[in-house]
């Protein structure tokens, strides 16, 4: 079967592996319909993924289709269109046990740790696979892209009327948005890109956008808060310049979280941190709640993630695309692989 395969930083390639065979007890087989690339596949792309080992099976954003099933205390059914959970948590450990599988101790993310679902068909456990009769296999894709953004929302407990600054309006940067808006929340987005922030104002609804690149940022958010700043600020960008520069972007009595990572040390001025008494977070992916919450609010049409994908490609010309997609003049906010 075609499988997309990630042998080294910047090596790439369409390979035929061996289909699946009958599922186990407590999995089901799937047919890979739609493949989201993330942040995570870039950062392991260019081999800035820490968590990462090569050669890897990459993708774990996926909308799949059951094709058999194999546990009996499952619901599905064959033909259930599905999104895909991919962090596959021993159930076991103090964090498990807490209701924190998705930072289980011995964690693996389908993609990373583990081979991922960039093929015809993959084994997944029936427990992590979450069905929907009415999304389209491009959203159900999208689905644990914004269960990032929701999670990472949900740790930095954002409160109504209260200043937020995203910063990064990548992908995740973008799934945090609905979510911070929810919250009811006064979103202020960042970035330095000028087609990434215009795509915040014109299809996410963001009333502030700041460009660093264009002057001061930090008198930029003296201007909108009216000398407050935000009292919560959420990285989802993964650089670590700027996820040091947070320090200096919240409020006194303010939270950061960071949703981004890297290969290397984060690094802060003690005495500012503890002057603003901040509280620094960290958000790793996401709870199985989180999606059921999102496939009701992507079927209510509360959430519209068809704007999102901007550049699409069939599995056999991804190895010869995706290195033009490095470019960041292309416009690129989200791109979907179809098998």
């Amino acid at each position: 079967m075609k499988t997309i395969q990630l042998q080294n930083p910047g090596e790439l390639r369409l390979i035929d592996t061996a289909a699946p065979p009958h599922p186990p007890v407590g999995f089901a087989r799937v047919r890979v319909h739609r493949v989201g690339i993330c942040g995570t596949d870039w950062h392991a792309y260019r081999g800035k993924q820490p968590f990462f080992t090569y050669p890897r099976i990459i993708g774990h954003e996926l909308g799949v289709v059951v094709e058999q099933v194999n546990d009996p205390a499952s619901s599905l059914n064959i033909g259930d269109r599905c999104s895909v959970e991919p962090y596959l948590n021993c159930g076991r450990c103090i964090a498990c046990l807490r209701g924190k599988g998705n930072c289980c101790e011995n964690l693996q993310v389908m993609g990373v740790h583990v081979d991922g679902g960039m093929r015809e068909h993959v084994l997944i456990p029936a427990h992590k696979l979450h069905p929907s009769a009415k999304l389209g296999f491009d959203q159900l894709a999208l689905v644990e892209t914004l269960a990032i953004g929701c999670h990472a929302v949900d740790r930095a407990a954002l409160e109504k009327n209260e200043w937020v600054l995203i910063i990064g309006a990548g992908p995740i940067g973008l799934s945090v948005i609905p979510f911070a808006m929810a919250a009811g929340a006064k979103v202020i987005v960042m970035d330095i890109s000028p087609t990434r922030l215009a795509f915040c104002r014109e299809k996410m609804n963001v009333s502030h956008t700041i460009r660093p690149d264009d002057g001061d940022a930090i008198k930029a958010l003296r201007d909108i808060t009216d000398n407050q700043f935000p009292t919560a600020v959420i990285d989802a960008t993964g650089n670590p310049q700027s996820m040091m520069q947070t320090f200096n972007f919240a409020a006194h009595g303010g939270r950061i979280v960071f949703v981004g990572l890297f290969q290397g040390d984060v690094t802060f001025n003690d005495p500012n941190f503890h002057r603003r008494e901040l509280s620094l977070l960290a958000t790793r992916n996401a709870r199985p709640q989180d999606f059921s919450r999102i496939i009701q609010l992507v079927e209510e049409g509360v959430i519209d993630t068809r704007p999102w994908i901007t550049h699409r490609v069939g599995v056999d010309a991804l190895v010869e695309t995706l290195p033009k997609w490095l470019d960041p003049n292309i416009g690129l906010i989200k791109a979907i692989v179809e098998f």
